[in-house]
């Protein structure tokens, strides 16, 4: 039998040969998750054998690995604001940088007991998020894609907000009456098709394309967001969404256009605005 860290030394250096950026650290993550551990369990037992079927399944999810599936498809969850997604090739895989956009609502002087809509609720990690940290609040997600739903619904069984967020197929918010909700979050496709092949293949070829992809620039969600969503609002309720580098300025300027005034956005870790949080014009 060989031992943890034989079977980490040579993964390491088969994820450091990779055409995409893979973390040394991911072989830890991968091992852990076969042997049923927590990573810092490995740390102090790197001498510790391995069975071979555990060395077998360990194979198999490094080799898809390699092939670019994402390690929180392989593990099938994802941390977001500190807590655990169910995540799978259905749904994007939620960021840290979209954990500004929870950050942007929570600081909002919203009611006591807020309604929201998440549009475009994927793994639903921002409306399970949202209903456990306003504990009053209400909600609904939406979605276009009936499997998508089916993450978000045992995500949001999972966090125990279920009966607090109602999950319904649609299109940012079509047939619904926008104007009952005081807060509209959103982490909408914002990636360009122009781009494409400039894009992680981990990403491009492993991830929804519905969930990354919108139009040449983008812009084509976002655009609908400020001059269908945004004018449908009630006065005075809110608008925040996430955006994609190099944005900020085209968003302002067609915020200008709509109904909507600016109120502030977010930069992540990177400096890059991140966040765009927008009202729509008491009158």
């Amino acid at each position: 039998m060989t031992t943890v860290r034989a079977l980490l030394a040579a993964a390491r250096r088969r994820l450091a040969a990779a055409p995409f950026d893979a973390p040394p650290r991911e072989a830890r993550l991968l091992l852990a998750h076969v042997l049923g551990k927590r990573e810092v369990d490995l740390l102090g037992g790197d001498g510790d054998a391995i069975s071979a079927s555990a060395a077998a399944r360990f194979a198999e999810l490094l080799e898809r690995r390699l092939c670019g599936e994402p390690v929180a498809y392989l593990l099938g969850e994802r941390e977001f604001w500190g807590r655990s997604f169910r995540v799978d090739a259905r749904v994007l895989v939620p960021r840290p940088e979209t954990e500004h956009l929870i950050e942007a609502a929570l600081a909002l002087p919203l009611p006591p007991q807020p309604h929201f809509l998440d549009l475009g609720t994927g793994s639903g990690c921002i409306a399970t998020t949202l209903a456990c940290e306003l504990t009053a609040a209400r909600g609904v997600a939406l979605d276009l894609s009936p499997a998508t739903l089916a993450v978000a619904a045992g995500n949001l069984h999972r966090h125990g907000a279920s009966s607090r967020v109602r999950l319904l197929a649609s299109d940012l918010g079509r047939g619904l009456a926008l104007s009952r909700f005081d807060l509209v979050v959103s982490n909408p496709p914002y990636l360009a098709l122009a781009d494409a092949s400039a894009i992680s293949t981990e990403v491009r070829d492993q991830e929804p394309h519905l969930a990354l992809f919108s139009g040449e620039r983008g812009l084509d969600t976002i655009e609908r967001l400020l001059f269908e969503v945004g004018p449908a609002l009630a006065p005075a309720a809110w608008l925040a969404f996430e955006i994609g580098a190099g944005q900020l300025d085209p968003v302002l300027e067609m915020a200008e256009r709509s109904r909507l005034e600016p109120a502030h956005w977010i930069a992540d870790l990177a400096g890059i605005p991140r966040v765009v949080v927008l009202r729509r014009r008491a009158t």
